[in-house]
């Protein structure tokens, strides 16, 4: 199968041929994370549950004390005197010292919670809430207008554990130390009555006690899951900023580097390049006689090696310095209408004498009717021959180049450029399209280059908004396509109208 490359001229190659591990590792680090967050017994996680119990009983501070006076109310219209009122003072003056507790605790920090003394504060003060209820079991009514006051009892009592269950859901144990009592006062209240509702409603509470007191389990539960996934979201925030920072860090050395390396090659380019003319200019002087016979053949093959050297040097110069431009975003596009299929056709002029000299063929199939693209010429011209320069370079003797020139199939121009040559690996493609990069067979079959081209051709495409397609297959050949975008396709104008035209002559 062919591969498919990216146009980004990056030089970092992540390698995603395995996302089966990576998402198996992903899970092992939940799976991982959420084991220990949520083991029990972690000191943190018993200090927030505290602060979640505090918090519920503050917010909930009005609902008890409220039931209690409504009940008080309710006792003294149907005939139960001073006693209801009695009971409910009692009662809402447990209930207040339990919101004491609760009031300090949730305005205390929860690094600075104490975790056993708070927690046997607030099961007494759970206790001593639990005693007004079991005064309340204890109460008469022998007055009241109500037939089954027992089962009134049992009802309220059932309303109240509902409500500590929920709202105490985050404190171990606070239900039963609230209502363990009062449901034995009231079951042995009401085994010496023996109506015929009371041991129902006896059975019911003795029943509900632990129903309510697995509720409440499942609640806790909840809330210690709530408290992990809290606790995870923290450390991937965490993370996320320390990545943030380390981020900003390596962008501003990346970018200290870039300007560094800008300034170097700007110095250097100049420093380098003086010199290496010089050295063409004397070594081809010296390679071709110009001043007189060298009378020794050794000689005249140095300097033939010392400028075909400095070429290579020069060149390798050149390409660094297009790619730096490149990547540093200052390759400045000097747009204007060009005909893809001439420039092309000269690259394949220039090249032909070097493909002679390996007996290569190159084989031209273009479209003839393409109108004109409005880009760089000569990065157009440098893509193309840095593509063809490939192609030629890696196929061997005797073999063919084929280039095509046409359409897309939506709308732009491409120019593809296929050789029969040793091919690259799979793997190796993304070594090839980075820096520098060469495929292991193509240094061992053909002659080294820099290793630019390609990276050049990835950004200049890039520049131009088109895409840039490597696919190859081993012991097949190699097939290069640059596309550029219909959006760079310019539409052949109308003629201008005979009376406009001839208004603009007379001007």
């Amino acid at each position: 199968m062919p591969l498919l490359s990216s146009t980004t001229a990056d030089k970092n190659i992540v390698d995603r041929s395995k996302p089966h591990r990576n998402s198996d590792v992903a899970r092992a680090v939940r799976r991982t994370r959420d084991r220990l967050s949520q083991q029990a017994g972690n000191p943190d996680f018993d200090r927030e549950l505290l602060k979640l119990h505090a918090r519920a009983m503050v917010n909930g501070a009005a609902v008890v004390p409220l039931l209690v006076l409504t009940i008080a109310i309710a006792g003294v219209l149907s005939g139960m005197n001073s006693e209801a009122l009695v009971w409910a003072l009692a009662t809402m003056g447990c209930y207040a010292g339990l919101g004491i507790i609760a009031r300090r605790v949730n305005r205390t920090e929860a690094a600075d919670i104490r975790q056993t003394s708070t927690r046997n504060a607030f099961l007494a003060a759970h206790f001593l809430s639990g005693l007004g209820w079991a005064y309340f079991a204890t109460l008469g009514c022998g007055g009241c207008v109500l037939d089954q006051f027992q089962v009134i009892k049992a009802v309220i009592l059932l309303m109240a554990m509902a409500a500590t269950a929920i709202m105490a859901s985050s404190l171990r144990g606070a239900l039963l130390a609230t209502f363990a009592i009062p449901v034995a006062v009231y079951a042995y209240v009401g085994s010496h009555g023996w109506m015929p509702a009371e041991p129902i409603m006896v059975t019911l509470l003795v029943a509900a006690l632990p129903f309510f007191a697995y509720v409440a389990h499942h609640l806790h539960r909840s809330s210690v899951m709530l408290l992990s996934f809290r606790t995870e979201k923290d450390a991937l925030i965490a993370e996320l900023e320390t990545a943030k920072s380390m981020s900003d860090e390596a962008r501003r050395r990346a970018e200290e580097a870039n300007l560094a390396k800008s300034r170097f090659l700007a110095s250097m380019s100049h420093e380098l390049r003086t010199p290496l003319n010089a050295i063409l200019g004397f070594s081809e002087v010296m390679a071709n006689e110009v001043l007189g016979p060298m009378g020794n053949d050794t000689y005249k093959t140095y300097a033939g090696d010392v400028h075909d050297s400095g070429r290579h040097l020069l060149d390798l110069i050149n390409e660094i310095l297009d790619l730096s431009r490149i990547e540093a975003g200052r390759y400045q596009l000097n747009e204007e209408p060009v005909t893809l299929l001439a420039v092309v056709e000269d690259c394949c002029h220039m090249m032909e004498l070097r493909a002679r000299n390996k007996d290569i063929r190159i084989i031209e199939e273009f479209e003839r009717q393409l109108p004109r693209l409005f880009a760089d010429e000569r990065a157009v011209r440098q893509i193309t021959l840095n593509l063809l320069s490939n192609a030629v370079k890696f196929t061997p003797t005797g073999g063919e180049v084929r280039v095509r020139v046409g359409w897309t199939a939506g709308g732009g121009q491409y120019v593809s450029i296929r050789d029969n040559g040793p091919g690259i690996p799979a793997d190796e493609i993304p070594v090839v399209l980075s820096a520098f990069g060469q495929g292991s067979i193509a240094i061992k079959s053909a002659e080294q280059g820099t290793g630019l081209g390609l990276p050049i051709v990835q950004g200049l495409m890039a520049m131009h908004g088109g895409e840039f397609e490597l696919h190859s297959k081993l012991r097949e050949g190699t097939e290069a396509i640059a596309i550029f975008p219909p959006t760079r396709v310019m539409e052949k104008l109308p003629a201008l109208p005979t009376k406009i035209a001839a208004a603009g002559r007379r001007r």
